[in-house]
């Protein structure tokens, strides 16, 4: 029997700025569901996270793990153009984020959830097998489409099942798998890599994507939308995404080339990256004035609370990505230290913080039942981690360098688990999928900007500050400088120790360059205003038992 059709209500949020008697309401309609007390987390939510952990743990793993690869595969392919190692993932995932949402909706969690973790393996076995560069960022594009959908499909899933009021533990956990991911990613790519067994790092990827699909297919038992295929694709906005995904392309292809291949000011730069900010701009006309069904909730960013924590993860998921991707080259280039002992010991301070710490902030929200602190605490420590950063050298020592490490990972976890609060806060629990799909997409397309920024900076700095004898040693000047990371245990002093002067120098200049964006994000957190959370979900998705389970006690 079908479960009655839910109440609507009107509540008045009560949301503070500063002090307590400053005080705004905004008033909205929400879908509450029927049942006066919400499921308990038996066994099928259970196994349903673990199955969102894993998802989780594989994205995580490969992003890591490929960052510290990048040296040796930038040295086996002989590739000018190793950036797009990085940037092609990052680009293909953030193009597939905004449509992620609209499918989800459309087909259902569990289908795309599904189809993702296939395109995600595909991808990886193109990588693995990549006789060349080309080959290589063709099978990171791949890639990249199905981990937009790995990245978005946990937090939509959880946020069907789990109140926001109670999801930071939840998200916390999410957290854990993430460090967990890290400091594997880490060690083990920096081994593989050691031994120029690089390729396995993407054979890896296959069977924990075995061991997610088992799962997804075994025991995601969720709502699944009816109707016909095609009419289901009539449901998603084509034109809108074809629009943001060429803007996106625009924007990275002309961060990637900067200061590098052409000039700031050459029309090579400057004509894709005006193109694709004004594409960006008629994207949020089209989504705002024509699209019957948006992509992109763009009438949900009317209260400033969600338009802040939006810009807040995109400058946190810059920032995060861009220290994932260069502190390596600091510990390798910088300090000698080999790829694993780099992914070892050069990751231990983060590993230990990110994910412990993310679930002590996203308690510490429920708790509180306020996330302003906690975000406010994340920032501030973000910033006086990003500080001693700009402080190594290369005599550093080992200590020194994971002390600061887990001073940033303290803040970098609280941002983590926490920042989705006060996007989702303001608005409807109906609008979860497509807010959060924005919401992975601002984070993917931070990512973006974090990869291709740190290239920019770091490559542009080494081309003044690198000896000119050892530029000319290299096959392509100072394009292929990351490549010779590996071979500087072999250059005689005093020209090593310059060497490693001039990429310490260029590192601090990559860790003020993000210092002063985390400072934009914390000034920017200054205006976000305390919303109360919601206290349940919404009632058309869940698990399919617990939804039968309402249906039955409303009939009776």
């Amino acid at each position: 029997m079908a479960s009655p059709p839910p109440s609507v209500q009107t509540i008045d949020h009560q949301m503070k700025k500063g002090d307590e008697d400053n005080t705004v309401t905004v008033q909205e309609l929400r879908v509450t569901d029927p049942s006066p007390n919400p499921p308990k987390r038996g066994g099928s939510f259970w196994l349903i996270f673990f199955a969102l952990a894993v998802s989780m743990y594989e994205a995580a793993f490969e992003l890591c793990a490929v960052g510290m690869a990048l040296p040796s595969i930038a040295e086996d392919l002989n590739a000018v153009d190793f950036v797009w190692v990085g940037s092609a993932y990052a680009l293909a995932s953030c193009c597939a984020l905004p449509m992620t949402g609209g499918l989800a909706q459309a087909f259902g969690r569990r289908d795309v959830m599904i189809g993702s973790l296939i395109v995600f393996a595909v991808g990886a076995t193109i990588c693995g097998a990549a006789p060349n560069m080309n080959a290589l960022i063709a099978g990171r594009v791949v890639q990249g489409l199905g981990g937009g959908g790995i990245l978005s499909l946990p937090t939509i899933i959880l946020s069907d099942l789990v109140p926001l009021k109670q999801r930071g533990a939840y998200n916390g956990l999410l957290g854990v798998c993430w460090s967990t991911a890290i400091a594997t990613g880490a060690v083990i790519g920096g081994a593989l890599s050691g031994s120029g067994k690089w390729r396995w790092i993407f054979y890896m990827n296959l069977p924990i994507t075995a061991l997610a699909l088992g799962l997804v297919v075994g025991f995601l038992k969720v709502a699944r939308p009816k109707g016909s295929f095609s009419a289901k694709l009539k449901k998603l906005d084509w034109t809108g995404n074809f629009i943001i995904v060429a803007s996106t392309c625009a924007c990275c292809i002309a961060l990637t080339w900067a200061g590098i291949k052409f000039p700031w000011s050459s029309a090579r730069i400057l004509v894709p990256l005006c193109g694709g900010l004004a594409g960006m701009v008629l994207f949020v006309i089209w989504e705002v004035k024509f699209a019957s069904t948006p992509l992109i909730p763009f009438h949900l960013l009317s209260h400033r609370t969600t338009v802040i924590g939006y810009f807040n993860t995109f400058l946190n998921a810059l920032i995060a990505i861009n220290c994932i991707y260069y502190f390596p080259v600091y510990l390798q280039a910088c300090k000698g230290f080999s790829p694993m002992r780099a992914g070892g010991l050069g990751w231990l301070g983060i590993s230990l913080t990110v994910g412990p710490f993310g679930i002590v902030a996203g308690l510490s929200v429920v708790i509180l039942k306020r996330y302003r602190p906690i975000i406010a605490f994340g920032w501030a420590t973000t910033l006086v981690g990003l500080g001693l950063w700009t402080t190594l050298h290369v005599d550093s020592s080992t200590g020194t360098i994971v002390g600061y490490q887990l001073v940033w990972g303290v803040g970098v976890g609280a941002l983590y688990t926490t920042l989705y609060f006060p996007v989702l806060a303001p608005v409807p629990v109906e609008a979860n999928a497509r807010a959060l799909a924005f919401f992975n997409f601002l984070r993917s397309f931070g990512q973006v900007w974090g990869v291709t920024i740190g290239a920019s900076v770091l490559q542009n700095q080494l081309l003044h500050k690198l000896p000119t004898e050892f530029v000319q040693s290299l096959p392509s000047g100072v394009q292929l400088a990351y490549t010779a990371i590996r071979s500087l245990e072999n250059q005689k002093e005093p020209l090593r120790s310059m060497v490693r002067e001039a990429f310490a120098e260029s590192e601090r200049l990559v860790w003020i360059t993000v210092l002063g964006i985390a400072a934009t994000g914390a000034a920017t957190m200054l205006f976000m205003q305390e919303v109360k959370m919601h206290e349940y979900t919404d009632s058309d998705w869940g698990i399919e038992e617990e939804r039968e389970g309402r249906s039955d006690r409303a009939a009776a």
